[in-house]
């Protein structure tokens, strides 16, 4: 049997802006969040360190608390990790927290669900402050037809409507179990709770839900989208600048942080 590693099993939590990166997962160009977050805590440990996440996020979308575990070649305290490993990141994207756990915590296996989050700027003039941290309307939108829209969607379904051609999930078969809707001001917030995402899901919903806010398409249309299980029915996939990755959540027990301090900064 293979001894156990000096420093154990960690899990962190990490936010980024996703702007200047090629999604999450690591790519042979280095330019993935994965990429510099590993680099970072290789070089802190002076060891090679490799990661798993609770989710991956695509190009462009941002995360509030994305969960991640490694076993670590070095025994270091909680906020040496934190810090010590902030040295080295890049400064659109933080360790925020750093928790031991034991051999048999896995980020991804182990979530009870997992939580986006997308921010919409309604107004006449494009996002100019927030570019990159905002998606954009200028047509009216009409709250009670959205939320209408959304109600069969919850639920266990099969969401291949919503599911990207590179989707590498072995099911499309996802429970989502919330979708939440509000105005913030000039903003829109949309909250989005399930066992997991597909590929492409949340943006592709994003797209119908618009499309329904917007009146280009009735509140019963979703429902159909829903049943035809093909992508090619449902609207295009929004853009992915006011995506958040709210982050994953566990069984209490585990006594990991479900907030980070940018939850006080999003609408």
């Amino acid at each position: 049997m293979t001894p156990p590693l000096v420093g154990g099993r960690w899990a962190i939590g990490v936010s980024y802006r996703g702007s200047a990166y090629h999604g999450w997962q690591s790519q042979p160009d280095g330019a993935t969040v994965q990429d510099v977050v590993e680099r970072a805590l290789s070089r802190f440990a002076d060891a090679p360190i490799t990661t798993v996440c609770a989710g991956r996020t695509d190009a462009g979308v941002h995360a509030l608390n994305q969960v991640l575990h490694f076993d670590a070649p070095v025994a270091r305290e909680a906020f040496s990790w934190v810090r010590g490993s902030n040295r080295y990141l890049p400064p659109d994207v933080a360790i925020q927290w750093a928790r031991p756990v034991g051999a048999d915590f896995h980020a991804r296996n182990r979530a009870l669900g997992r939580r986006y989050r997308y921010v919409l700027l309604h107004a006449p003039v494009r996002p100019s402050l927030e570019a990159g941290l905002v998606g954009w309307v200028f047509d009216a939108l009409d709250l009670d037809a959205m939320r209408a829209a959304a109600a069969p969607l919850i639920g266990e379904h099969d969401f291949s409507s919503f599911r990207s051609s590179e989707c590498q999930a072995k099911s499309p078969v996802k429970t989502l179990r919330a979708i939440a809707i509000r105005p913030h001001g000039a903003y829109w917030v949309f909250d989005f709770d399930a066992s997991a995402f597909l590929h492409h899901m949340v943006r592709n919903l994003m797209g119908c839900l618009l499309a329904v806010g917007t009146g280009r398409r009735p509140p019963h249309w979703l429902a159909e989208v829903l049943a035809a299980c093909d992508r090619v029915a449902a609207a295009p996939t929004f853009a992915p600048d006011g995506l958040y990755f709210v982050g994953p959540y566990y069984d209490a027990a585990l006594g990991l942080p479900e907030r980070t301090s940018a939850f006080d900064w999003l609408p």
